[in-house]
């Protein structure tokens, strides 16, 4: 139940309202952007929520516990403050969100309704649906470490202990082909061997998708030809001349990190661990017949 002051209280008893709907998010930049269903601007706590931009959002649904709630966000890229270069950039990946209902007659009649945090995005042509995620959806996340044969350290961080911008692991060129704007052929890393940066990112320096990070599927050389598949299109076209910077990939297991970073005394993960294999084969080892008994 929400704690409505004697004023909005007063409002809702009235019958006839003027009620609106606004979003904060707060991006991960420090951003503070507002929106909200209301035909005129809302402005509060220093924030102005834009009118008209394109937003609806689903039925909002509680429950008693700590169960997870999801709130569909749809909207259209309308509103200066919403591009597909900005989300495409991940700029609202996991970004706070405020759902507050205003009197915007009077928004010092007001209450927040929900807080939670932006998940999954998806989108469009000239549109867009964000998932909003419970508080409580943090409660489902790992934390601290797990035991697993692969490295648990972001290449390139502190744990991992390797200097990801040096000459050794970073490189630059230009693209010479685009196919299905995600499949290029480069210049410029031909001395790097096949698979080395698998698994990296990509920046663009140059053209219309500069600064945006892409991840990289796969890195191959063949008869001399460079190929770099991306995950994923970025948001504009690559054009070919676009220039970029690549970091090196890792697959996460301890020999990549001896023999082609030899970084093995920083490897965060259980190369030597017993599995399901081991497991599982110790009582044959043991000579058990059909019968259960052990011979001699």
């Amino acid at each position: 139940m929400k704690n409505l002051s004697p004023a909005l209280a007063g409002h809702l008893a009235e019958g006839t309202t003027t009620l609106a709907t606004c979003w904060k998010i707060m991006r991960s930049d420090g951003l503070a952007l507002g929106f909200t269903d209301c035909d005129v601007d809302v402005s509060f706590d220093g924030v102005t929520h834009e009118a008209a931009a394109g937003m609806s959002a689903g039925a909002m649904e509680s429950s008693a516990g700590l169960a997870v709630y999801n709130l569909d966000v749809a909207g259209a890229l309308q509103s200066e403050k919403l591009s597909e270069r900005d989300l495409a950039a991940g700029l609202f990946d996991n970004a706070d969100v405020e759902i507050w209902r205003v009197n915007w007659r009077d928004v010092s009649q007001r209450v927040l309704m929900r807080k939670g945090t932006i998940g999954e995005v998806s989108r469009g042509s000239g549109a867009f649906q964000a998932e909003v995620r419970g508080l409580a959806h943090v409660l489902n996340q790992s934390t601290g470490r797990l035991h697993q044969y692969g490295c648990d350290a972001t290449f390139g961080d502190a744990r991992c202990g390797i200097d990801a911008t040096g000459p050794g692991y970073l490189g630059g060129g230009a693209v010479i082909t685009v196919d299905s704007n995600r499949i290029l052929t480069v210049s410029g890393i031909g001395a790097y061997p096949s698979g080395f940066f698998t698994r990296g990112l990509l920046k663009f320096n140059t053209g219309d998708n500069v600064d945006i990070p892409c991840e990289v599927k796969s890195h191959g050389v063949s008869g001399g030809v460079v190929g770099i598949e991306l995950w994923q299109d970025p948001v504009s076209a690559i054009a070919i001349g676009d220039g970029f910077s690549i970091r090196a990939g890792c697959d996460k297991q301890f020999s990549t990190c001896r023999a082609i970073f030899n970084n093995q005394i920083n490897f965060r993960g259980f190369p030597h661990m017993p599995g399901n294999d081991f497991v599982q084969a110790f009582p044959a080892s043991g000579g058990v017949n059909d019968g259960g008994s052990q011979n001699g």
